[in-house]
């Protein structure tokens, strides 16, 4: 269906009447124009990464003097706090513990999809993130049941209700096995404890239902904004709820300055106040981590906060480095938080939202994510929540007023860390001002000694190529864990979501085309101490974890996949790991081959999109299916 600056694919606009309605269409048509915005934006970023590499260019901080770009503030102004911020509302005062996860499931009638809205909100944490990024599967139209199931849990809907009534017991049977207690005491007055958030896509991602009226794929920024907020905003307000949104994968102030320009647009579209859309935003660009101050500042009135991730940001210092032959991660298990380059993003990220702004207000420091599920062995599921509590206890420690966990049972495991301190949250904690030295650039890419191992090789392969099967199933968000710890309840499965794949084969990409040495033998493939990591060990180590996974037992693999996606899933790790130079975004592979089970042309169009690349700098992101 067309509509003025808007092309809407197949019968969608009549299927979701509830989603796509005249308000919604309207304010779509309204910001459309931004799509010109995000399209050029994208093309200077990925200009400036193949600037890097051609030219082996370390990211550096802005002069102070000059503009912050697609604002008229100064670096040094935004600094120093001379920008006007934002006062936390009430909300979002006490954010303990955000939970995180889609509000939709694939392949599912309404009743068993909307249970991922109900799990979240009768969950007890503080906030739920309901993701419409990394976590949600974007197979057929599930962006759109995303948006569908949050419109009938915000406003309560019977049918969410009757979900949400039986979902409740099977939460305190759970909890009262677990916890020896219930954890939903009056379900109908927890559902109006958790602060409801959504995440919307990253600029660089294309939605795959809409276009412009040049029949460009309209950014799935842009779509996600639209539906979200104009579909939930009166309700939310009704309730004395703030709409609030997390922004993901910003790596740059100009970019940020963008988002801010988009958020007051819709704002004035619906006659709501400059800055009544709050926003956290995602540390996950190792680019935006020399920009936070400048990043606060452009985003003035909406920001309330930034959250630390770990895979994504793992996965961006992997890529902006991917040119320096000596930079090289360790085995991904190494690289926790408190890890070389990883501690020292941390630390400026609690720096910067501890610095005041022009009107005396500081930021929150929304801490990272734990993966954990306690499924499993009574001595793996002891061992992993000892070591959840141990991280959150830290995060506590240094600073963080939160952190966020991956599956509803873990909310009121790990929420007890904040609650035994009882302060709302640690915001206006003092710590030395940023500063923006040589030594600071040096110390966000800093390598610390690690292993480098066979076994950790193993687990980023199996792992990747798991998640990539998963993703094409629509379960962006999947608990996996490497093929060798099958049938192992002491191993717990972690939930993972976009970011597991991508850094896995980003550090797989390090190590055979930067030859990395191994650290230590491996007697079943006779790799010594000192070996250096080469194709052809990387080909044999490829065909032994594809075989594992074939051989799976339908729990870890499903049979059905194995003629499917999982040979996709495979072609694309392997087209990853081996191509010359280091691809932008695995999540483009995935993208161009959702809704596709033929292996030969998920071939094609792999390589359509690497000669695009190479040839034009020319990232392929559009949904191939849809058809103008």
């Amino acid at each position: 269906m067309k509509n003025d600056s808007i092309i809407i694919r197949d019968n969608l606009r009549e299927q979701y009447r509830d989603i796509y309605t005249d308000e919604v269409l309207l304010a779509l048509n309204t910001m459309a124009h931004f799509n010109k915005s995000v399209k050029h934006l994208m093309n200077e970023r990925i200009k400036r990464r193949n600037d890097r590499h051609k030219n082996s260019k370390r990211i550096e901080f802005y002069d102070p003097e000059i503009l912050i770009p697609g604002s008229s503030i100064k670096v040094k102004d935004a600094r120093e706090g001379r920008f006007e911020g934002s006062v936390i509302p009430p909300d979002l005062q006490r954010q303990w513990i955000q939970g995180t996860g889609p509000a939709a499931k694939p392949n599912a009638s309404l009743e068993s999809s909307i249970r991922n809205a109900a799990y979240a909100l009768l969950s007890g944490a503080d906030g739920w993130m309901f993701d419409g990024e990394d976590a949600l599967g974007q197979i057929a139209s599930m962006s759109l049941d995303n948006q569908r199931n949050l419109k009938l849990a915000i406003s309560k809907d019977p049918v969410f209700l009757k979900v949400a009534e039986q979902v409740a017991a099977e939460m305190n049977r759970w909890s009262e096995g677990f916890l020896g207690q219930e954890i939903v005491k009056d379900w109908k007055s927890q559902l109006d404890f958790t602060t409801k958030i959504f995440r919307c896509r990253g600029l660089h991602l294309d939605d795959r239902h809409i276009r412009d009226a040049d029949g460009v794929a309209l950014a799935a920024s842009i779509a996600d904004l639209c539906l979200y907020v104009v579909n939930n905003y009166r309700q939310l307000r009704k309730t004395g709820s703030s709409i609030v949104l997390y922004l993901p994968k910003i790596q740059t102030a100009g970019e940020a300055a963008l988002w801010n320009n988009m958020l007051s647009a819709l704002e004035d579209h619906l006659g709501l106040e400059n800055g009544t859309i709050k926003v956290y935003l995602l540390v996950e660009q190792l680019e935006a981590t020399y920009q936070l101050m400048e990043i606060r500042a452009v985003l003035g009135k909406h920001f309330v906060g930034y959250n630390t991730g770990r895979w994504d940001y793992i996965n961006s210092v992997s890529d902006a480095m991917a040119w320096d032959k000596s930079f090289i991660n360790p085995n991904i298990e190494s690289v926790t938080m408190t890890y070389g380059y990883m501690r020292n993003y941390e630390d400026r990220v609690r720096r910067a939202v501890n610095t005041p702004d022009i009107n005396g207000n500081c930021a929150i420091w929304q801490g990272g994510m734990e993966p954990n599920i306690p499924v499993g062995s009574a001595e793996g599921v002891a061992a992993s929540m000892k070591k959840a509590l141990a991280g959150a206890e830290r995060e506590q420690r240094e600073g963080a007023s939160g952190k966020w966990v991956a599956h509803w049972k873990m909310v009121n495991i790990v929420r007890p860390v904040w609650e035994k301190i009882g302060e709302a949250n640690q915001v206006g904690r003092k710590f030395p001002a940023l500063t923006y030295t040589q030594q600071d650039a040096d110390g966000l890419i800093l390598l610390e000694p690690a292993p480098i191992t066979i076994r950790g090789a193993r687990n980023l392969l199996s792992v990747a190529i798991q998640y990539g099967n998963a993703f094409a199933q629509g379960m962006q968000a999947a608990a996996l864990k490497a093929a060798d710890d099958f049938g192992n309840d002491d191993i717990l499965y972690l939930m993972e979501d976009m970011a597991t794949g991508e850094i896995r084969l980003s550090i797989v990409w390090e190590w055979v085309h930067k030859g990395a040495v191994f650290t230590e033998d491996d007697p079943g493939t006779g790799v010594k101490t000192g070996d250096i990591f080469t194709k052809e060990l990387l080909r044999r180590l490829m065909d032994e974890e594809y075989e594992k996974l074939l051989k799976a037992n339908n729990k870890d693999v499903y049979d059905a996949s194995k003629t499917t996606t999982l040979p996709i899933a495979r072609e694309i790790a392997e087209i990853y790991v081996f191509n010359e130079f280091k691809i932008p975004w695995f999540i483009d592979l995935l993208n161009i081959n959702l809704n596709n089970e033929n292996l030969q042309e998920a071939r094609k169009r792999i390589s359509d999109y690497i000669q695009a690349f190479k040839n034009e700098g020319k990232r392929i992101t559009e949904n191939p299916d849809f058809k103008v």
